[in-house]
């Protein structure tokens, strides 16, 4: 049988009466895809294997203990052969053709009837792929194809009208190898995307031409789109039936408002799903090579945004404070520390422009870094690193090592602009 001569079709066997006629490990599994499109199914086979006895108890198909007869076919809209047996897989096949009834011949794939493809399922999209009879190679294709549409690469987004909805999406520090699968597969659905300022911007000269992106991006002290309009924006855009997501920096639910839009739509009647995010209060941090825990030196760590919140934390050097967006207020913040009960001499890392080209990182301690901070003109998007821990970084100079951790060697940055400043 030629590729050539192959019609492609997809078949509606819900509640229609199949047969499969064998109990192997085949059999078993061409058995369940027929239960999973919701076919009516019968095997006929002296023995079976276990997987398939447990579906004949639990009512799920009917097993016939014998061996195959000519009637077997009668009135079944499909036929599945697997016994092993050539001969007998022949007979099946020959019955079934007198009878016009669709029979897949296991032993024989170039006289089946029919075949059967290598089958993935991505959301509601089933790809089903023939290979020439070859079922190994239909495999990868069906992977390779399957493992595109998670991951965005191929267009998954609906064309139809359908149901609108909404996704907050983390898409981490702005690298765009940093979005999740999950994440990068909801944008590539998008009719509409809700952007930030922060999140991973290339990813937006991807989307399709007719995709719409909505700017709603904040900076420190300047929220041109209130967080109630952009409230009001999901909502709307999902009830005309679209598919919305918000793309976010960082991940929506740590310090990213992404409780407040996930309330605001399922109040009103909107779907609603959370894509977790890597969030820039631990990623940035690493992309100098500071951890915000380790051992001998943090085992735990507080993410704050204003200064206000550090009366609430434990002043130590052992506990790791990460600061967001804090540039602003690092005078005031650092002084909050130190008031605190914080020394002076706690080392303290600055990290702007985290994973990106022009990411820079400046290293100081409490007692200088607002100073080196000021002279040096460090701006958000910033992560601030407060204690022991940024004793690890390789950036850090000689005299912040104890000899204890001199040793550690956290991987480098990924870029090779990165400039350090240090006291």
């Amino acid at each position: 049988m030629a590729i050539q001569d192959i019609y492609p079709t997809a078949l509606r066997l819900l509640g229609r009466p199949v047969l499969v006629v064998g109990g192997g490990r085949v059999a078993a599994r061409r058995a369940k895809g027929l239960l999973d499109a919701g076919a009516r199914v019968t095997v006929v086979a002296p023995e079976a294997t276990a997987a398939l006895r447990e579906l004949a108890d639990a009512g799920l198909l009917i097993w016939q203990p014998r061996t195959y007869r000519s009637d077997d076919v009668d009135g079944v809209w499909f036929v599945q052969t697997a016994t092993g047996d050539p001969a007998v897989d022949t007979r099946v096949a020959g019955d079934a053709e007198a009878q016009r009834v669709w029979c897949v011949n296991a032993s024989d794939h170039e006289s089946s009837a029919a075949w059967t493809p290598a089958v993935a399922v991505v959301d509601d999209v089933k790809i089903a792929v023939n290979a020439g009879g070859d079922p190994r190679r239909a495999m990868a294709l069906r992977d390779a194809v399957a493992t595109a549409l998670e991951s965005g690469d191929l267009p998954l987004r609906r064309r139809r009208a359908h149901r609108g909805s909404v996704a907050l999406v983390g898409g981490g520090p702005g690298d765009t190898g940093l979005i999740t699968v999950r994440g990068r597969r909801l944008l590539g659905q998008a009719d509409v995307v809700v952007a930030d300022r922060l999140g991973p911007r290339e990813l937006l000269n991807e989307l399709a031409p007719d995709v719409r992106v909505i700017e709603v991006g904040k900076t420190p002290g300047h929220h041109p789109v209130p967080q109630a309009e952009i409230n009001r924006i999901l909502v709307e855009e999902a009830l005309q039936g679209h598919r919305v997501v918000r793309l976010k920096g960082g991940d929506p639910y740590v310090l990213g408002r992404g409780g407040e839009e996930a309330e605001f739509c399922r109040q009103h009647g909107v779907e609603v799903e959370v894509v977790s995010g890597v969030t820039s209060a631990i990623s940035v941090p690493a992309a100098a090579g500071i951890p915000v825990t380790h051992r001998g030196l943090a085992k735990g760590f507080s993410v704050v945004t204003g200064h206000e919140e550090l009366s609430e934390i434990p002043a130590r050097a052992d506990h790791t404070v990460v600061l967001l967006m804090g540039v602003g207020q690092l005078r005031e913040s650092a002084s909050a520390l130190g008031n605190a009960g914080l020394p002076d001499d706690t080392p303290v890392g600055i990290v702007e422009n985290g994973y990106l080209p022009d990411q820079r990182v400046t290293i100081g301690t409490l007692g200088t870094i607002a100073d080196q901070a000021e002279a040096a003109g460090v701006a958000n998007p910033a992560v601030i690193v407060i204690g022991d821990v940024v004793r690890v970084s390789p950036f850090a100079p000689s005299h912040f090592k104890t000899a204890d951790y001199s040793t550690t060697s956290p991987n480098k940055p990924r870029t090779s602009t990165t400039r350090v400043l240090t006291p």
